[in-house]
């Protein structure tokens, strides 16, 4: 009987500790959950902002245009070898980089062959706006000269290296001749001359570098046009 009574009291001694076990430990689960909870519900706050930067990344801006070279400004006039970028807003299919053509025109889809030798950018934009505009409404258009291949000038005779050269801003033939490298030990610099065009005719420009150098005659170190032929015999 006494065993009995031993035995059934340390049954009620193991459930009664049992039960402040799992009391004990029912706090620390539900901080689990709470913080479960809290970490999923961060989590779907955050994902509408990444949906709205994931769709504001894919919305693309517009097409952006290239920068003119050096001493482009808004006077300058087209020429026969340079390359225009054409962009009209919101259209692609007819935005595009062409070549001014020998003839002095520049071919476009919708449009064809437009005349842009002769033109500045901003006269060849208001052209092009105009005869686009029997295919699209408001067109919005922008031209830039991206390369200008028709400023150049060229160096010929007992230099080191003669050719082709860009025409930069203000050059003088002083400056020509300084891209060339010098002269080999058979040049005259006292006989050097520039050859230009003028009303469909070449005209011939002494040039004494001996003097110019010593600053003797600085009249004959003009300014330089696109084409013209610096000879050194």
């Amino acid at each position: 009987m006494r065993r009995r009574t031993k035995l059934a009291s340390l049954a009620l001694t193991s459930i009664f500790l049992l039960a402040l076990a799992v009391r004990a430990e029912m706090p620390v689960e539900q901080n689990h959950q709470a913080f479960t909870g809290s970490q999923q519900q961060s989590q779907a706050q955050q994902s509408p902002s990444a949906g709205q930067n994931e769709q504001a990344s894919s919305q693309q801006a517009p097409g952006t245009t290239a920068a003119p070279p050096p001493g482009v400004g808004a006077s300058y006039v087209i020429q026969p070898g340079d390359v225009l970028e054409v962009q009209v807003w919101k259209e692609n299919e007819v935005s595009k980089q062409v070549p001014v053509r020998p003839d002095g025109k520049i071919s476009l889809p919708l449009i064809n062959d437009v005349q842009a030798a002769g033109l500045t950018a901003v006269q060849l934009t208001a052209d092009l706006t105009e005869s686009f505009k029997k295919y699209i409404s408001d067109p919005q258009v922008t031209v830039i000269v991206i390369q200008v291949n028709s400023q150049r000038i060229y160096v010929m005779g007992e230099v080191l290296r003669g050719g082709t050269y860009p025409l930069l801003p203000g050059m003088t033939v002083l400056q020509g001749l300084s891209d060339a490298g010098g002269f080999t030990p058979f040049a005259s610099p006292k006989k050097i001359y520039v050859l230009r065009g003028q009303g469909g005719k070449q005209v011939k420009l002494p040039f004494n570098y001996n003097a110019v150098v010593k600053g003797k005659m600085p009249e004959e170190n003009v300014p330089l046009v696109a084409g013209d032929t610096i000879v050194v015999p």
